[in-house]
């Protein structure tokens, strides 16, 4: 689908926002006539736009996934307000400046099996981890570890290759039990844990049911794709929440409906369009600098997102404490795009032609299209290639794109940047999906491993944020709001700025229903 240059682009939005709304009321309108209300019922049911892809912590990447396998299993530590490392499953102390120490503290949760988390299950799990051979993501993570020596059954140490003030922060692997390691029982089929929830059943790809362990509480987790029938599911009472992934305007519809609470805060799920740059186009840094200037952040967050997002620089928001609030707008500026394109030999005659990969949300492609049209003006034609969100994300993870559109969330720890950034991280060893490749930021992700302070660090952190906000390997665009939408008899839900779901630990029916 294209936009013919020169439309307005507030009167392109206003037209999408009217047809969308039109659509979406005629569609509530023929839905319910005849439908009755069928009532809420004993599990608590949550509708997700994508389920989990792999419940296996070991090797899980997307969001949803993540997000769920946080309920399942625990970890070594935890984050506090200011996204500092505090205890969860131990306490530590540094022992010298390259060993930590760790006690796994008394009154740690169980295995759901019954069985009681011990230091040899911590240490399988981080040596599965830790063998290349796995073939796990979250291995570069966690390469700074030399080895790990069992003390007694509540204790063990890490030794490090280097002091890092910072390496408790990086334990959020989750702990999952030796026996089950060694006898390559198959996690994702069947997740054992010593998290807050169960498995209860895999009834399918769409459907999981959670039970959580201090009272019996089940939780149904349900994939359905498209935002307007997971609108219509809850108004219908059959489901009971809804978080995130709805376009403004269906966001506002639901605000104002009977029987639906509604909550939002700002958040920190960060945005972008990423690059390969090992393709000759998208590889090319003057490109990728004339696609930044030809966006136009500020009128899409005004028009398509009702100012429910706000502008992104960096990975990290500005307010973490490795942060860079320094960093300088990059400038909408449709003529210097030009310009840098005329200087690679691009005009209206010899057009620039990209494929941008994307979801098939009907939102996400909406914005896709915006985003095609602000291209277009400069002479980028872009032609939009949707998926299904298991094609779509392993066509990212394989390289199989020029540009595509993606948020990262959940981001707690800088060592994100090393992740995704290092040239070392390419899957299925990390997450350096678009080929970046930079001998000064390895070196600086190195270097940050010497520092003796969370400060010195954060400074390193910064000149690797700059060094990337030159480079492009991505286009920041915003950190997105968290929403959620309740039943009215649901209590207990509160959101966080990273979107994750613990919050189901406290969901419950009210005293009244």
């Amino acid at each position: 689908m294209y936009f013919r240059p020169g439309l307005n682009f507030g009167i392109l939005i206003a037209r999408q926002k009217i047809y969308y709304l039109a659509l979406v009321f005629l569609v509530l309108n023929v839905f319910f006539t005849g439908c009755s209300d069928s009532g809420p019922v004993g599990a608590i049911r949550f509708a997700l736009s994508s389920g989990p892809s792999n419940l296996d912590p070991r090797f899980a990447t997307d969001a949803s996934s993540e997000r769920i396998n946080q309920l399942l299993y625990s970890r070594l530590v935890e984050f506090d307000e200011k996204l500092l490392p505090k205890p969860s499953l131990a306490e530590w102390q540094l022992i010298d400046k390259r060993t930590y120490r760790f006690h796994l503290i008394a009154d740690r949760p169980v295995f759901s099996n019954g069985e009681k988390v011990t230091a040899r299950d911590v240490v399988a799990s981080y040596r599965y981890v830790l063998d290349a051979a796995n073939l796990s993501p979250h291995r570069e993570a966690v390469s700074m570890i030399s080895d790990i020596k069992i003390i007694d059954d509540e204790t063990l140490d890490f030794i490090l290759t280097a002091p890092d003030p910072l390496f408790p922060a990086y334990l959020h692997i989750a702990v999952l039990p030796e026996k089950l390691i060694e006898s390559q029982h198959d996690f994702n089929t069947a997740p054992l844990g010593s998290g807050p929830f169960e498995l209860v059943e895999k009834v399918s790809e769409q459907k999981l049911v959670l039970r959580r362990r201090a009272d019996g509480q089940l939780i149904e987790i349900l994939q359905v794709k498209d935002p307007t029938v997971r609108v219509l599911k809850l108004l219908n009472q059959e489901v009971d929440l809804l978080q995130n992934d709805l376009s403004p305007e269906m966001a506002h519809y639901l605000g104002q409906q009977p029987g639906i609470h509604s909550t939002a805060r700002e958040g920190s799920n960060f945005t972008y369009i990423g690059f390969n740059l090992a393709d000759p186009l998208t590889g090319n840094l003057e490109i990728r600098k004339a696609i930044s200037h030809a966006i136009d952040r500020d009128a899409i967050i005004h028009f398509a997102f009702n100012r429910t997002v706000v502008t992104a620089e960096a990975i990290l928001p500005p307010q973490h404490w490795a942060g860079h609030p320094a960093l300088q707008k990059i400038p909408y500026d449709p003529q210097r795009a030009k310009r840098i394109l005329a200087g690679q030999g691009y005009d209206e005659v010899n057009r620039l032609k990209l494929v941008y990969k994307t979801s098939t949300d009907p939102f996400r492609i909406r914005l896709a299209t915006i985003i095609q049209s602000q291209l277009a003006e400069v002479g980028i034609d872009t032609e939009i290639k949707s998926y299904d969100w298991g094609t779509f994300f392993g066509d990212i993870k394989a390289g199989n794109f020029q540009m595509y559109s993606l948020s990262w969330v959940g981001i707690n720890t800088p060592d994100i940047f090393k992740y995704v950034f290092h040239s070392k991280s390419l899957p299925p060893n990390g997450a350096n999906r678009g080929r970046y490749h930079s001998r000064q930021v390895d070196q600086l992700l190195e270097q940050v491993l010497t520092m003796d302070t969370y400060q010195q660090q954060a400074e390193i952190y910064r000149k690797i944020q700059t060094i990337l906000h030159k480079d492009l390997p991505y286009i920041p665009l915003w950190y997105e709001h968290q929403q959620a939408f309740l039943n009215q008899h649901l209590t207990g839900y509160v959101l966080s700025a990273d979107g994750n779901y613990e919050s189901l630990n406290s969901i419950r029916y009210s005293q009244t229903h």
